[in-house]
């Protein structure tokens, strides 16, 4: 799911339509129950990061650096194809935990298992030393890697149909067709939303060793991530992904002596829907680009090799004032645990 560098002025200028057509969407789906221009470089369809178990997606820093808290997953009926499981009679969380399958992954997407405290009235992850009187799996429709697919979906219930054997539970599984078609809606109308901003920072004389572009990074608030060759800016929210990825080659970054690895330029990204607008990552994703170009004496430019232009900076703003609106209409605000899920 992804905005192409070239669309950002055609997307200002499509804005109102695309803005009634997302409305009429919504509001058929609400009456539901909830189950630079330039600079605009497609973001590449990758197979999500979430962790199986709870979805956590912790900063790229050292652990040294930060501790990121276990986020627990919720299941959401706008991203998630929801299956009920009914109980005879309550069970623990060790006995569900013990039955669950291996593998909480159907294809590309991932999928997670809730249950109804029977203490707390409240769903949740499954943990041990608790009781759960129902329970509920849900399958992520859509992601980076395209929409849920009819294979994905039926290898899903096939493992929801077998944890459901061996606990003594009912499922009632959605339609296959229905499903994937919410998925290829959800997946159709969340691609156009989708941005990665980056700009190239190139050497515009001597080549930098892999050392002296991490010591420059460093006085911007970059920290080593958990990526080779990768620099990243912490989230001000714990446990959220990194605000900033700057990027170098990741065969120069691994060599025994970073001092002497050498590479002519490197890559900054604000992954758009990840952080929320609040936290105004694009002045942040400006600002720092601005710097590291005049401490590396480099040419800040987009992926045609193009230097990018103080004009086309604040054309990318003005698009990205869009998409943050667009989202919010959808109930993905930039930086929502749903927003985080889908586009990953």
């Amino acid at each position: 799911m992804t905005i192409g560098l070239g669309t950002a002025l055609a997307l200002l200028g499509g804005v109102v339509l695309l803005a009634l057509a997302l409305h009429g969407w919504w509001s058929t789906r609400k009456a539901q129950p909830r189950q630079g221009p330039e600079a605009l470089q497609p973001a590449e369809r990758v197979e999500p990061a979430l962790d199986p178990v709870d979805g956590a997606t912790a900063a790229e820093t050292p652990p040294a650096l930060r501790v990121a808290p276990r986020r627990q997953v919720r299941l959401d009926a706008l991203i998630d194809a929801i299956v009920p499981l009914a109980l005879d009679a309550p069970i623990s969380g060790e006995f569900a935990l013990q039955h669950l399958p291996p593998s909480r992954r159907a294809g590309s997407k991932p999928f997670y298992v809730e249950g109804l405290d029977t203490e707390t009235g409240q769903w949740e992850a499954l943990q041990p030393g608790r009781r759960y009187g129902e329970l509920q799996a849900g399958v992520q429709l859509a992601s980076r890697s395209g929409p849920l697919n009819d294979i994905e979906y039926s290898e899903f219930v096939q493992k929801m149909q077998g944890f459901a054997d061996t606990i003594g539970a009912t499922p009632d599984a959605p339609d296959m067709l229905e499903v994937v078609a919410r998925a290829r809606e959800l997946d159709g109308l969340a691609s156009p939303l989708d941005a990665q901003l980056t700009v190239t920072l190139r050497a515009n004389g001597v080549a930098w060793s892999v050392g002296f572009v991490q010591q420059i990074a460093g006085r911007q608030g970059l920290v080593p991530g958990a990526v080779p060759g990768r620099l990243v800016l912490p989230s001000p929210e714990e446990g959220a992904p990194p605000m900033l990825v700057l990027s170098v080659d990741p065969q120069a970054a691994l060599a025994e002596d970073p001092q002497s690895a050498v590479v002519r330029e490197c890559v900054l990204t604000l992954d758009v829907p990840q952080t929320p607008a609040s936290g105004e990552p694009f002045p942040a994703w400006h600002l720092i680009s601005k710097k590291l170009a005049d401490d590396l004496d480099a040419t800040a430019i987009d992926d045609k090799g193009q230097p990018i232009t103080l004009h086309a900076f604040d054309t990318i703003s003005q698009a990205l004032d869009q998409l943050y609106h667009q989202l919010d209409a959808l109930d993905l605000s930039a930086g929502s645990a749903a927003a985080r899920r889908l586009f990953s």
